[in-house]
C-alpha cells in the first residue's frame, strides 16, 4: 500500500533497529553536547516518523511525499547550514511494537541528528519517553496542545485553537443544543473532549454523552445508537484516520446527517474520499490547512508538489503538509543555532521565519501562529467557510 516517494528509503522500525545494531554503539551523549555534535555533522541525519499502517496508515503516502519535497528544496539551496539532508523512515503507526527500541538503537549509534514527527500523541508520549531531550525532536501535526519537553517542538494546531471558535461560530449559525462527543481512547481525544465541554458551555449548548472506542472500530452500531438515545444534534468527531471513515459511512448509511451536524479537527481530504460524498452532508472540519486554500502560500506548495510528483501525487491534507513544514522549520532552527562566532546557542529561543504552506509563524519559546479555517465538505473535497 505504500511507497517511498524517490530516494527515501521506507524501513520498518525493525529494519532499521537491526542496522544500526550492526554498528559499535557509543554512550548517550550528555544533554549540553548533542546540539554542538549535531550542528558539526557533514550530512544532517533524520528520522522521519509516520504511520505506515493501522488506523493512520492513510496519512503515510502524503506525508512521505511532503517531506521528500521539503528534503529536495533544502538540498537544492544550501541544505541545513551547508549540509545534506537525509531522511530515515520509521514506522510510527500506533500499534507498531518496536518504536521506542529502534529510536534508542539509532540514537545511540549517532545514526540520526533529529526527529520529525508526524503521528498520534499516544506514540509521541512513547517516543519520549525513550530519547526525549535527546536530539531535536519536531512533532508536526494538530494536537491537544500542553507540549513543553525540552528540545521538543510542537508546530500544528491545538485543541484550544481549533475548537472553541469552531463551536462558537457554529452555535451562533447552526445553533446546536446537545452535543455528543465520539473518539479513540487515548490522550488527544479525551483531552479534547473535556476542553470541549466548556466551549459548547459558552456557546449555549451541552454535551450530554461521549464515547471512545479502541483503534481498528468497524462496527460503530453501539455509537450510533448512543446518539439517537441523547438526541444529540451535533457530534465532536475525535476519530483517527480509517476509524473516522468507517464511522460517517455508518452515520451517513444511517439517515443521522438530516438530525445532526458533526464537527472535526482530524478528518483530512483522505478520509473525506474515503467517507464519500453521499455520507458527508453538514460534516464541518477545523484545521490550519486544506488543499482547497486560496492563498499564495498554499498555491505556490501545490505548484511545487505537482511539478516533482505529478498528477497522481497522494492527496494532500493537513497531516502530509505538516511534515514538509516540519523539515523546513527544523532546518530554519538549526540555521539559528549557531551564533556568529559558531558556538551553540540555545534552539528555540528567538522569533524565526521558515517556509511554510499555511503562513505559519514561529514566535519563539515554542509558540507557533498559524491561521485556523472552518471548512464545510462539499463533495469529495473541503470548501473554506471562513478564517476563525
Amino acid at each position: 500500500m505504500f511507497s517511498s516517494p524517490g530516494p527515501v528509503p521506507p524501513h520498518s522500525g525493525a529494519s532499521l533497529a537491526g542496522a544500526a545494531a550492526r554498528r559499535p554503539q557509543r554512550p548517550r551523549a550528555p544533554a549540553g553536547s548533542v546540539q554542538a555534535s549535531l550542528l558539526g555533522r557533514q550530512e544532517l541525519n533524520i528520522a522521519l516518523c509516520v504511520p505506515l499502517g493501522g488506523s493512520a496508515g492513510l496519512w503515510g503516502p502524503s506525508a512521505l511525499a511532503s517531506a521528500k519535497l521539503a528534503v529536495v528544496e533544502l538540498n537544492r539551496e544550501a541544505g541545513v547550514g551547508g549540509r545534506a539532508c537525509r531522511l530515515l523512515t520509521v514506522n510510527a503507526a500506533d500499534d507498531a511494537p518496536d518504536i521506542e527500541a529502534t529510536l534508542i538503537e539509532l540514537v545511540q549509534a549517532g545514526d540520526i541528528d533529529a526527529i520529525i514527527g508526524m503521528h498520534t500523541s499516544a506514540v509521541r508520549q512513547r517516543i519520549l519517553r525513550a530519547v526525549g531531550g535527546e536530539i531535536p525532536f519536531v512533532y508536526t501535526p494538530l494536537y491537544e496542545g500542553g507540549e513543553s519537553t525540552p528540545g521538543v517542538f510542537a508546530i500544528g494546531e491545538t485543541t484550544a485553537r481549533q475548537l472553541q471558535p469552531a463551536i462558537r461560530w457554529l452555535g451562533q449559525r447552526k445553533r446546536p443544543r446537545r452535543w455528543f462527543a465520539i473518539g479513540n481512547d487515548y490522550v488527544w481525544p479525551h483531552v479534547s473532549h473535556r476542553m470541549a465541554r466548556g466551549y459548547i458551555a459558552e456557546a449555549g449548548g451541552e454535551l450530554v454523552g461521549e464515547m471512545y472506542v479502541p483503534f481498528g472500530t468497524t462496527d460503530f452500531a453501539e455509537a450510533l445508537d448512543a446518539l439517537r438515545l441523547k438526541r444529540a444534534d451535533a457530534v465532536l468527531l475525535s476519530l483517527v484516520g480509517q476509524d473516522a471513515i468507517e464511522f460517517n459511512r455508518a452515520f451517513g448509511r444511517a439517515g443521522l446527517s438530516r438530525a445532526m451536524l458533526r464537527l472535526s479537527s482530524a478528518i483530512g481530504e483522505n478520509e473525506l474520499l474515503g467517507i464519500g460524498a453521499d455520507n458527508a452532508e453538514d460534516l464541518f472540519m477545523t484545521c490550519g490547512y486544506f488543499a482547497s486554500l486560496d492563498t499564495e502560500a498554499n498555491i505556490a506548495f501545490k505548484e511545487r508538489y505537482r511539478a516533482h510528483f505529478g498528477e497522481r501525487a497522494p492527496t494532500l491534507n493537513t497531516f502530509g503538509q505538516s511534515t514538509y513544514e516540519g523539515l523546513h522549520f527544523l532546518a530554519a532552527l538549526l540555521d539559528r543555532g549557531l551564533d556568529a562566532d559558531g558556538a551553540p546557542r540555545r534552539l528555540g529561543e528567538a522569533p524565526m521565519a521558515y517556509r511554510s504552506a499555511r503562513n505559519a509563524a514561529y514566535e519563539g519559546g515554542g509558540v507557533i501562529r498559524t491561521p485556523i479555517y472552518l471548512a464545510r465538505a462539499e463533495g469529495n473535497a473541503y470548501r473554506v467557510i471562513t478564517q476563525l
